[in-house]
């Protein structure tokens, strides 16, 4: 009960720091927000007892659009905690109690679902912050799953990458990423306690996230799988060679594949 208890309230301590560190780097146009965000992130990893495995790489080329399946809200800060990426949100986020601040501040690119006219605009961001050099993640299926399988990857925003190539880049780089959620208390995940990692439908955050605290530590393997270049051509069969990828590399990791130790 002393941990729940405690959880929360270093949350937002730890939280309204980085939010403080990060407004006063931009404001100041120092360099360092990437480097702090990746140390907030081990930070409170450590403290929910996330356990990290890591399975290749980012692409050393910063450029590049990660695709990777949603599982659950833990996936933004373990990511974050292995590698320096942005995200793609939906607007809501922006409006969140100091949660929205930090989002901002890193930054991120929000999407307002409920307009898709603005699908352009939003290609439009995510390429902008590519050309800049920054990875930007994109989670692909639209929406988080139960963490027992990958749904189908939506194309609308792989237009990024077509957006990025009108601007006259010779090439977009698209990496698959898996997150997969493993174990808790040292003990293997099975179908029917993933959902318990998972938050996906109209599960509430707060008690999501006391319950996952009460449970002790999570263990999760991220992939990274081999980057490819994008030139142009069908979208859709991209999407579908993408999808497939991700989702064979996150059956292997629940079956059972080997992973590396977050440094």
């Amino acid at each position: 009960m002393l941990r729940i208890a405690f959880i929360p309230v270093a949350f937002v301590v730890m939280t309204t720091g980085l939010a403080a560190t990060l407004w006063i780097l931009q404001l100041l146009r120092l360099p360092g927000r990437r480097a702090v965000s990746r140390a907030y992130s081990r930070a409170l990893c450590a403290l929910l007892g996330v356990r990290i495995d890591v399975v290749g790489a980012l692409s050393r080329d910063r450029s590049v659009l990660v695709i990777a399946n949603h599982a659950s809200w833990l996936d933004i800060l373990v990511l974050t905690a292995v590698a320096p990426v942005i995200f793609v949100a939906k607007r809501e986020v922006a409006n969140w109690p100091l949660v929205g601040l930090v989002a901002k501040l890193r930054p991120t690119v929000f999407v307002d679902r409920s307009r898709r006219h603005q699908t352009g605009d939003v290609n439009a961001a995510i390429a902008q912050r590519l050309a800049h050099g920054d990875p930007v993640v994109l989670f692909a299926e639209g929406t988080s799953s139960d963490g027992n399988r990958v749904l189908q990857f939506r194309s609308a925003l792989f237009g990024a990458a077509e957006s990025l190539l009108s601007r006259g880049a010779p090439q977009v780089l698209l990496q698959p990423v898996s997150i997969a959620y493993t174990h808790i208390q040292g003990l293997p995940l099975g179908r029917q306690h993933r959902p318990l990692v998972a938050w996906y439908g109209d599960m509430k955050l707060v008690s999501h996230l006391r319950e996952l605290v009460r449970r002790g530590a999570v263990d999760v393997v991220i992939t990274f799988g081999e980057h490819i270049s994008y030139v142009g051509g069908d979208r859709k069969t991209l999407v579908r060679s993408l999808e497939n990828h991700v989702r064979t590399l996150t059956v292997s990791t629940l079956r059972g594949g080997s992973s590396t130790r977050m440094a």
